[in-house]
Protein backbone atom coordinates (compact mmCIF):
# COMPACT_ATOMS: atom_id res chain seq x y z
CA UNK A 1 0.00 0.00 0.00
CA UNK A 2 1.41 3.68 -1.06
CA UNK A 3 1.43 5.57 2.30
CA UNK A 4 3.00 8.62 0.57
CA UNK A 5 0.27 9.52 -1.26
CA UNK A 6 -1.63 10.54 1.98
CA UNK A 7 0.42 12.69 3.45
CA UNK A 8 -0.33 16.12 2.30
CA UNK A 9 2.41 18.23 0.86
CA UNK A 10 3.41 21.32 2.76
CA UNK A 11 1.94 24.50 1.21
CA UNK A 12 4.81 27.22 1.09
CA UNK A 13 5.38 29.91 2.65
CA UNK A 14 5.32 32.68 -0.54
CA UNK A 15 7.58 34.70 -1.29
CA UNK A 16 8.19 38.44 -0.87
CA UNK A 17 7.68 39.51 -3.95
CA UNK A 18 4.74 37.67 -4.76
CA UNK A 19 3.27 38.77 -1.59
CA UNK A 20 3.68 42.48 -2.48
CA UNK A 21 2.09 41.96 -5.91
CA UNK A 22 -1.38 40.58 -4.28
CA UNK A 23 -0.77 43.88 -2.27
CA UNK A 24 -1.04 45.89 -5.50
CA UNK A 25 1.23 49.17 -4.82
CA UNK A 26 -0.53 51.13 -7.40
CA UNK A 27 -3.72 51.46 -5.57
CA UNK A 28 -1.69 52.71 -2.61
CA UNK A 29 -1.48 56.19 -4.13
CA UNK A 30 -4.72 57.57 -4.08
CA UNK A 31 -5.64 56.90 0.12
CA UNK A 32 -1.60 58.12 0.66
CA UNK A 33 -2.50 61.34 -1.40
CA UNK A 34 -5.80 61.35 0.61
CA UNK A 35 -3.71 61.18 3.57
CA UNK A 36 -1.13 63.92 2.27
CA UNK A 37 -4.60 65.93 2.46
CA UNK A 38 -5.24 65.71 5.83
CA UNK A 39 -2.36 65.97 7.01
CA UNK A 40 -2.52 69.44 5.34
CA UNK A 41 -5.60 70.04 6.22
CA UNK A 42 -4.88 69.97 10.01
CA UNK A 43 -2.63 73.29 9.64
CA UNK A 44 -0.31 71.48 12.64
CA UNK A 45 3.68 71.75 11.92
CA UNK A 46 5.74 68.09 11.74
CA UNK A 47 7.99 69.14 14.87
CA UNK A 48 7.58 66.22 17.11
CA UNK A 49 5.48 64.69 14.57
CA UNK A 50 7.41 63.02 12.06
CA UNK A 51 6.84 59.59 13.56
CA UNK A 52 3.21 59.87 13.67
CA UNK A 53 3.61 61.07 9.78
CA UNK A 54 5.60 58.53 8.57
CA UNK A 55 3.70 55.71 10.79
CA UNK A 56 0.44 57.16 9.31
CA UNK A 57 1.52 56.98 5.35
CA UNK A 58 2.28 53.54 6.11
CA UNK A 59 -1.15 52.90 7.63
CA UNK A 60 -2.86 54.29 4.41
CA UNK A 61 -1.56 52.46 1.87
CA UNK A 62 1.40 49.62 2.90
CA UNK A 63 -1.14 48.54 5.33
CA UNK A 64 -5.40 49.09 4.94
CA UNK A 65 -5.38 49.91 1.30
CA UNK A 66 -3.04 46.62 0.75
CA UNK A 67 -5.09 44.70 2.77
CA UNK A 68 -8.45 45.32 1.25
CA UNK A 69 -6.33 44.24 -1.98
CA UNK A 70 -5.15 41.08 -0.49
CA UNK A 71 -8.87 40.65 0.99
CA UNK A 72 -10.53 40.97 -2.54
CA UNK A 73 -8.06 38.76 -4.37
CA UNK A 74 -8.29 35.89 -1.61
CA UNK A 75 -12.50 36.74 -2.07
CA UNK A 76 -12.62 36.96 -5.97
CA UNK A 77 -9.60 33.61 -6.85
CA UNK A 78 -12.20 31.67 -8.57
CA UNK A 79 -12.72 34.36 -10.99
CA UNK A 80 -9.48 35.69 -11.35
CA UNK A 81 -8.75 32.18 -12.21
CA UNK A 82 -10.58 32.82 -15.49
CA UNK A 83 -9.79 36.19 -16.06
CA UNK A 84 -6.26 36.86 -14.71
CA UNK A 85 -4.57 33.62 -14.34
CA UNK A 86 -1.54 35.51 -13.76
CA UNK A 87 -2.39 36.82 -10.39
CA UNK A 88 -0.36 35.26 -7.83
CA UNK A 89 -3.43 33.22 -6.25
CA UNK A 90 -4.67 31.36 -9.26
CA UNK A 91 -1.42 30.81 -10.54
CA UNK A 92 -0.39 28.98 -7.37
CA UNK A 93 2.28 31.56 -6.10
CA UNK A 94 0.78 32.25 -3.38
CA UNK A 95 -0.82 29.10 -2.44
CA UNK A 96 -3.13 26.90 -0.26
CA UNK A 97 -5.07 29.32 2.01
CA UNK A 98 -1.96 32.08 2.05
CA UNK A 99 -3.89 34.62 0.45
CA UNK A 100 -6.17 34.53 3.02
CA UNK A 101 -3.30 34.42 6.07
CA UNK A 102 -1.81 37.83 4.43
CA UNK A 103 -5.09 39.46 4.74
CA UNK A 104 -5.48 38.72 8.10
CA UNK A 105 -2.07 39.04 9.32
CA UNK A 106 -2.67 42.71 7.85
CA UNK A 107 -5.24 43.25 9.28
CA UNK A 108 -3.74 42.80 12.67
CA UNK A 109 -0.85 44.94 11.95
CA UNK A 110 -3.00 47.90 10.58
CA UNK A 111 -4.80 47.52 13.21
CA UNK A 112 -2.10 47.56 15.91
CA UNK A 113 -0.41 50.33 14.33
CA UNK A 114 -3.86 52.08 14.36
CA UNK A 115 -3.78 51.92 18.01
CA UNK A 116 -0.26 53.43 18.65
CA UNK A 117 -1.40 56.24 16.43
CA UNK A 118 -4.10 57.90 18.51
CA UNK A 119 -7.85 56.97 19.31
CA UNK A 120 -9.34 58.45 16.56
CA UNK A 121 -6.74 56.44 14.06
CA UNK A 122 -7.77 53.31 15.38
CA UNK A 123 -11.36 53.69 14.96
CA UNK A 124 -10.58 54.88 11.65
CA UNK A 125 -8.57 51.91 10.88
CA UNK A 126 -11.01 49.60 12.20
CA UNK A 127 -13.42 51.22 10.11
CA UNK A 128 -11.66 50.96 6.95
CA UNK A 129 -10.86 47.02 7.81
CA UNK A 130 -14.82 46.96 7.81
CA UNK A 131 -15.01 48.18 4.63
CA UNK A 132 -12.46 46.03 3.04
CA UNK A 133 -13.90 43.09 4.60
CA UNK A 134 -17.34 43.57 3.90
CA UNK A 135 -16.93 44.69 0.21
CA UNK A 136 -15.52 41.32 -0.78
CA UNK A 137 -16.40 39.29 1.27
CA UNK A 138 -19.76 37.40 2.23
CA UNK A 139 -22.33 37.78 2.93
CA UNK A 140 -22.08 41.41 2.44
CA UNK A 141 -19.82 41.42 -0.95
CA UNK A 142 -20.48 45.30 -0.77
CA UNK A 143 -18.94 45.52 -4.53
CA UNK A 144 -22.13 43.28 -6.16
CA UNK A 145 -24.04 46.87 -6.02
CA UNK A 146 -22.94 49.83 -8.26
CA UNK A 147 -24.70 51.90 -5.77
CA UNK A 148 -23.18 50.60 -2.06
CA UNK A 149 -19.72 49.54 -3.55
CA UNK A 150 -18.46 52.66 -4.67
CA UNK A 151 -19.30 54.50 -2.07
CA UNK A 152 -17.48 52.44 0.12
CA UNK A 153 -14.46 52.76 -1.41
CA UNK A 154 -15.00 56.52 -1.69
CA UNK A 155 -15.34 56.71 2.05
CA UNK A 156 -12.05 54.28 2.52
CA UNK A 157 -10.14 55.87 0.03
CA UNK A 158 -10.93 59.47 0.16
CA UNK A 159 -12.65 60.11 3.64
CA UNK A 160 -10.70 57.56 5.94
CA UNK A 161 -7.38 58.31 4.50
CA UNK A 162 -8.17 62.01 5.04
CA UNK A 163 -9.18 61.74 7.98
CA UNK A 164 -5.96 59.52 9.44
CA UNK A 165 -4.09 62.10 8.69
CA UNK A 166 -5.86 65.25 9.79
CA UNK A 167 -5.91 63.15 13.03
CA UNK A 168 -2.60 61.86 13.64
CA UNK A 169 -1.09 65.52 12.60
CA UNK A 170 -3.46 67.21 15.55
CA UNK A 171 -3.40 64.03 17.55
CA UNK A 172 -7.22 64.27 18.57
CA UNK A 173 -11.06 64.96 16.75
CA UNK A 174 -10.04 66.93 13.46
CA UNK A 175 -11.88 70.15 13.49
CA UNK A 176 -15.56 70.20 12.16
CA UNK A 177 -14.93 72.13 9.05
CA UNK A 178 -12.47 69.76 7.86
CA UNK A 179 -15.05 66.98 8.51
CA UNK A 180 -17.44 68.41 6.32
CA UNK A 181 -15.14 68.45 3.58
CA UNK A 182 -14.24 64.92 3.74
CA UNK A 183 -17.36 64.47 3.95
CA UNK A 184 -18.17 66.11 0.59
CA UNK A 185 -15.31 64.76 -1.20
CA UNK A 186 -15.74 61.25 -0.08
CA UNK A 187 -19.31 61.52 -1.79
CA UNK A 188 -17.77 63.00 -5.08
CA UNK A 189 -15.50 59.82 -4.86
CA UNK A 190 -18.54 57.43 -5.78
CA UNK A 191 -18.68 59.11 -9.52
CA UNK A 192 -14.72 58.25 -9.87
CA UNK A 193 -15.38 54.64 -8.55
CA UNK A 194 -18.27 54.26 -10.95
CA UNK A 195 -15.93 55.44 -14.05
CA UNK A 196 -13.52 53.06 -12.99
CA UNK A 197 -16.43 50.14 -13.64
CA UNK A 198 -16.60 50.79 -17.02
CA UNK A 199 -13.48 48.60 -18.24
CA UNK A 200 -15.48 45.63 -16.82
CA UNK A 201 -18.99 45.75 -18.44
CA UNK A 202 -19.18 42.45 -20.07
CA UNK A 203 -17.37 40.43 -17.06
CA UNK A 204 -19.42 42.76 -14.38
CA UNK A 205 -23.04 41.59 -16.73
CA UNK A 206 -21.58 38.02 -16.60
CA UNK A 207 -21.18 37.55 -12.45
CA UNK A 208 -24.16 39.09 -11.79
CA UNK A 209 -22.08 42.26 -10.33
CA UNK A 210 -24.84 45.10 -10.57
CA UNK A 211 -22.55 47.92 -11.43
CA UNK A 212 -24.31 51.61 -12.50
CA UNK A 213 -22.94 50.75 -15.93
CA UNK A 214 -24.60 47.48 -15.96
CA UNK A 215 -27.76 48.73 -14.53
CA UNK A 216 -28.14 51.93 -16.15
CA UNK A 217 -26.49 51.61 -19.13
CA UNK A 218 -22.92 53.39 -19.89
CA UNK A 219 -23.96 56.46 -21.34
CA UNK A 220 -26.46 57.10 -18.26
CA UNK A 221 -23.78 56.20 -15.77
CA UNK A 222 -21.31 58.43 -17.01
CA UNK A 223 -23.63 61.39 -16.69
CA UNK A 224 -24.58 60.43 -13.18
CA UNK A 225 -20.95 60.09 -12.15
CA UNK A 226 -20.20 63.91 -13.28
CA UNK A 227 -22.77 64.97 -11.26
CA UNK A 228 -22.00 62.84 -8.45
CA UNK A 229 -17.86 63.69 -9.01
CA UNK A 230 -19.49 68.13 -9.50
CA UNK A 231 -22.04 68.36 -6.74
CA UNK A 232 -20.07 68.19 -3.91
CA UNK A 233 -17.47 70.13 -5.37
CA UNK A 234 -19.56 73.00 -5.59
CA UNK A 235 -20.60 72.66 -2.11
CA UNK A 236 -16.92 73.04 -1.18
CA UNK A 237 -16.37 75.69 -2.97
CA UNK A 238 -19.12 77.86 -1.63
CA UNK A 239 -18.23 76.86 2.38
CA UNK A 240 -14.93 77.51 1.61
CA UNK A 241 -16.16 81.02 0.48
CA UNK A 242 -17.78 81.21 3.79
CA UNK A 243 -15.29 80.72 5.60
CA UNK A 244 -13.67 83.07 4.07
CA UNK A 245 -11.13 81.15 2.51
CA UNK A 246 -11.42 82.70 -1.05
CA UNK A 247 -7.64 81.60 -2.75
CA UNK A 248 -8.50 77.90 -2.15
CA UNK A 249 -12.61 78.44 -3.50
CA UNK A 250 -11.08 80.34 -6.36
CA UNK A 251 -8.37 77.11 -6.45
CA UNK A 252 -10.73 74.84 -6.49
CA UNK A 253 -13.36 76.74 -8.93
CA UNK A 254 -10.93 76.67 -11.55
CA UNK A 255 -9.72 73.05 -11.25
CA UNK A 256 -13.72 72.18 -11.48
CA UNK A 257 -14.14 74.51 -14.42
CA UNK A 258 -11.17 72.27 -16.51
CA UNK A 259 -13.15 69.17 -15.43
CA UNK A 260 -16.34 70.37 -16.63
CA UNK A 261 -14.43 70.94 -20.24
CA UNK A 262 -12.76 67.44 -19.94
CA UNK A 263 -16.75 65.96 -18.88
CA UNK A 264 -17.46 67.08 -21.96
CA UNK A 265 -15.22 65.22 -24.25
CA UNK A 266 -16.21 61.84 -21.87
CA UNK A 267 -19.37 61.92 -22.31
CA UNK A 268 -19.49 62.05 -26.14
CA UNK A 269 -18.31 58.44 -25.81
CA UNK A 270 -17.66 57.24 -21.91
CA UNK A 271 -16.16 53.80 -23.36
CA UNK A 272 -13.17 55.36 -24.58
CA UNK A 273 -12.78 58.04 -22.91
CA UNK A 274 -13.29 56.91 -19.56
CA UNK A 275 -9.27 56.20 -18.84
CA UNK A 276 -8.29 59.33 -20.55
CA UNK A 277 -11.03 61.31 -17.77
CA UNK A 278 -9.22 59.21 -15.28
CA UNK A 279 -6.00 61.11 -16.37
CA UNK A 280 -6.81 64.27 -16.44
CA UNK A 281 -10.35 64.87 -14.75
CA UNK A 282 -9.85 62.72 -11.69
CA UNK A 283 -6.24 64.71 -11.50
CA UNK A 284 -7.77 67.82 -11.07
CA UNK A 285 -10.40 66.69 -8.61
CA UNK A 286 -7.30 65.49 -6.10
CA UNK A 287 -5.65 68.52 -6.53
CA UNK A 288 -8.72 70.58 -6.04
CA UNK A 289 -8.82 68.09 -2.81
CA UNK A 290 -5.20 69.80 -1.73
CA UNK A 291 -6.27 72.85 -2.70
CA UNK A 292 -9.12 72.63 -0.09
CA UNK A 293 -7.06 71.05 2.25
CA UNK A 294 -3.90 73.75 2.44
CA UNK A 295 -7.21 76.55 2.50
CA UNK A 296 -8.27 75.05 5.76
CA UNK A 297 -4.58 74.64 6.81
CA UNK A 298 -4.13 78.04 6.83
CA UNK A 299 -1.29 77.64 4.04
CA UNK A 300 -2.73 79.82 1.51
Amino acid sequence: MDRSAKIPRPVPIPAARDVLELLKPVTWFPPMWAFFCGVMSSGAGLDGRWWFLLGGVLLAGPMVCGTSQAVNDWYDRHVDAINQPERPIPSGRIAGRWGLYVALIGSALSLLLGAALGFWVFIATIVGLLCAWGYSAPPFRFKMSGWVGPAVVGLSYEGLSWFTGASVMSGGLPDTRVLIVILLYSLGAHGIMTLNDFKAVEGDTAMGVRSLPVTLGVANAARLACAVMAVPQIVVIALLFNWGLGISALAVCVLLAMQFVFMRRLLTDPNKYAPWYNATGVSSYVFGMLAAALGLGGWI
